[in-house]
Parts: C-alpha cells; sequence; structure tokens
C-alpha cells in the first residue's frame, strides 16, 4: 500500500490510465477480430470494409502507446496483403 500522499495519488493516476488503455487495445482487438471474421468468410468487399474500419483503430493504438509504432505498420501491411490476396 501506497505511504504518502503523492504515491496514493500515483496509484490512482495509474489504475485510471490501465482501465483507459485496456478500453483501447480491446477496441483495437474487435476491430481486427471483425477483419479476420472477414477474412475467413472470404468476402473480398466485407474484408475491405473491415481494413478500412481496422487500420485506423490500430495506428490510433500506436499512436497512444497501446502498441509499438513499428508493430503497428507490420500488423496493418499484414492484413492488408491477406486482404488483397483474397480473389
Amino acid at each position: 500500500m501506497a505511504n504518502t500522499k503523492s504515491a496514493q495519488k500515483m496509484v490512482r493516476k495509474l489504475n485510471k490510465r490501465t482501465a483507459i488503455n485496456g478500453a483501447r487495445r480491446s477496441r483495437m482487438r474487435t476491430f481486427v477480430r471483425k477483419l479476420e471474421d472477414a477474412l475467413r468468410s472470404g468476402d473480398k468487399s466485407a474484408a475491405q470494409e473491415a481494413f478500412n474500419h481496422a487500420q485506423p483503430e490500430i495506428m490510433r493504438a500506436a499512436q497512444k502507446g497501446i502498441l509499438h509504432k513499428n508493430t503497428a505498420s507490420r500488423k496493418v501491411s499484414r492484413l492488408a496483403s491477406r486482404v488483397k490476396a483474397l480473389g
């Protein structure tokens, strides 16, 4: 348990930040999961639509510090190539 006033405040801030980051990470994963489902179904137009929604969410997560910038770029690139590969 935190002993000083400043340590108690830091614990409060940390808990709030953890909740915000968890919500952002969950939101990003939801969009990626929808894209994965569209890719599995084989519908190119649905996959493209899902990709158009997922890509900004992934990049926003990188901007907010949830993902590293290069990790986000790699994820987007791999998903884009999978969408493109659909016949």
